[in-house]
Order: structure tokens, then sequence, then C-alpha cells
């Protein structure tokens, strides 16, 4: 078996699981978001640290990674992902991707730092909006990305 009908039937199981275990899902959707949030904070602070060009727009990125790292510690050791905290979380995950966006905008480095930075941006307002959705009842996120990924997985299974 290749590797895409591998992560196809991966996709599928891990589909099953969000739906008929929402709560769990929920869990492990705080984790993950903890965890993007300290990767996220790693690479935004060195990248802070090794822009020389301007010297405000590195410190601002060096303190966006900082709180990135810190709140993703909370998520993934000290806040239960307790359902009105799906959507807090991604409101928080939003203002920090479009803080970091528009810090990139401003900084100017190259066309294609302006595209990436316009795309985080704009996943920031995606994330804000998923916010709000999940705010009325988080357990729509956990079947929401549940029928994503089957979707993926049978996309997949489909693909010759």
């Amino acid at each position: 078996m290749d590797n895409q009908k591998a992560a196809g039937i991966f996709f599928l199981i891990l589909g099953l699981i969000f739906i008929l275990f929402p709560m769990f899902s929920i869990e492990l959707v705080s984790i993950i978001v903890g965890l993007s949030l300290v990767f996220f904070g790693i690479s935004a602070a060195f990248m802070g640290y090794t822009l020389k060009d301007n010297k405000g727009v590195a410190i601002a990125i060096i303190i966006i990674g900082i709180i990135s790292i810190i709140l993703g510690l909370l998520f993934m050791f000290y806040i239960n992902a307790i359902s009105f905290l799906v959507a807090f979380q991604f409101y928080i995950v939003g203002f920090i991707m479009i803080l970091f966006g528009i810090t990139g905008l401003v900084s100017r480095a190259s066309k294609i730092s302006n595209f990436t930075s316009i795309l985080v941006l704009l996943m920031g307002i995606v994330a804000i909006a998923l916010a709000v959705f999940t705010g009325n009842n988080p357990l729509y996120l956990a079947i929401i990305i549940g029928i994503v990924l089957i979707i993926e997985g049978v996309a997949y299974l489909l693909d010759d």
C-alpha cells in the first residue's frame, strides 16, 4: 500500500474518532493548538532574532513569539479544553496570526514574505470566524474537523 492510501485510511479513522468522541477530540485540539503555538512562537522568536534590518519589527516579532510560547504551554498543560475554551483558543490564535501577518506586511522584506504575510493574515481571520462559530457550541468544532478529515481521507483514497 502506498503512502497516499495509508494517509487516506488514517484520515478516515481519525475523522470517525472526532465525530464519535467529540469531547476527547476537543482535548486533542487543545493539545494540538498548544503545540502549534509553541512551535510558531519558537519560529517567530528565531525569525525576529535573525532580522537585522528593522530592530522595531524584530522586537515585535520576538514578543509575539514569546507570547505564543507562553499561551501554547498554557493550552497544553494547564487549561482543560472545556467547551467554551476552544473558541477562546481560536480567538487567541487568530489574533496572533493577524498580528504576525500585519507585522510581516509592515516589514516589507520581500514579495514572498508579503504573500505569506497575507496568507497568515487571512488564516487569522478564518480562525476568528471559526471561533465565533464554535463559541455557540464547541462540539461542532470536533464534528467539523471529523467531516473535513473524512473528506480528505476519501479524496486520498480515490486519487489515482
